[in-house]
């Protein structure tokens, strides 16, 4: 089970000696991160292979994928051509690739992408696509998780190799998407969490991003979480847990507290590096 955080410069309860920590830094407490900058631009092969650099053999990244891929915008907003897009895309992290560091594809949709025969037959090009990636599925609107087209949500992800990550966030009607503890893919499962502010799930005010994922996980949630993990754990390879709870720098806290009540001990991570002065 490898725990891990979104970015790596953020959690000072990692370090608290450090102001801003290095990938470096982070790859020598926690063995997985998930990047989201190529979500807004795509980045040079080279900056990607300083990244495989920085860290040890078998540590993972979770890449969330260009906002164009996931129809949050159009492609002609940024590119030449919808080909450029994916080229470069995947030419910039072939040196996580090729290094057996790339943990998976994070598809995140937007709430409007719904359970339509449209949106289907466009999961099934992104997967030609990605042919041969990991590749895991947040969906973000309710339709998936009805309990008439639930089980068919589950087959499809199963049939196609795609992860449905496992999702805990404020229940809001309306607003959100269940916990549904469903392996689609031997090979790995994603858990990604939130957070369950619930009225900062809400919030419309222009300061949102600072209110929605502000939570502090309790240690009796944690501890529940924790079973679901192992749950998770006995049907698939690998659980990576993804602590997106970060708005007021919970993240970290929440991520060592779950380490702690697991008794997880990774072997294999970067050395740790002593400050003199």
């Amino acid at each position: 089970m490898l725990l891990g955080m979104t970015s790596w410069s953020e959690h000072q309860a990692l370090d608290p000696t450090k102001r801003q920590l290095t990938l470096n830094d982070y790859a020598s407490k926690l063995p997985v991160v998930e990047i989201d900058t190529f979500f807004y631009g795509l980045k040079e092969a080279s900056t990607v292979e300083s990244w495989v650099k920085s860290t040890p053999d078998g540590f993972k990244f979770v890449v969330k994928t260009h906002q164009c891929m996931t129809q949050h915008r159009n492609w002609q907003d940024f590119f030449e051509n919808e080909k450029e897009l994916y080229d470069r895309f995947l030419t910039s992290l072939a040196p996580m690739i090729n290094a057996g560091k790339l943990g998976c594809l994070l598809l995140q949709f937007p709430p409007f992408f719904d359970c339509t025969s449209e949106h289907i037959v466009y999961l099934k090009r992104l997967r030609k696509i990605f042919d041969g990636l990991p590749l895991a599925v947040e969906f973000r609107h309710d339709s998936w998780f009805e309990e008439r087209l639930l089980p068919q949500t589950i087959r499809f992800m199963e049939e196609h190799f795609f992860s449905l990550v496992v999702v805990d966030e404020p229940q809001v009607k309306s607003a959100s998407v269940p916990w549904v503890p469903a392996v689609t893919n031997n090979r790995f499962v994603l858990v990604r969490l939130h957070g369950r502010n619930q009225a900062g799930w809400l919030d419309k005010s222009e300061d949102w991003r600072k209110k929605r994922t502000l939570y502090d996980y309790s240690d009796s949630e944690l501890v529940g979480i924790g079973q679901e993990l192992y749950r998770l754990g006995r049907n698939t390879e690998q659980v990576m847990v993804i602590f997106n709870n970060n708005s007021g720098g919970h993240a970290a806290k929440n991520c060592l507290q779950l380490k702690e009540l697991l008794s997880i001990e990774y072997e294999g991570l970067n050395p740790e590096q002593t400050q003199l002065f």
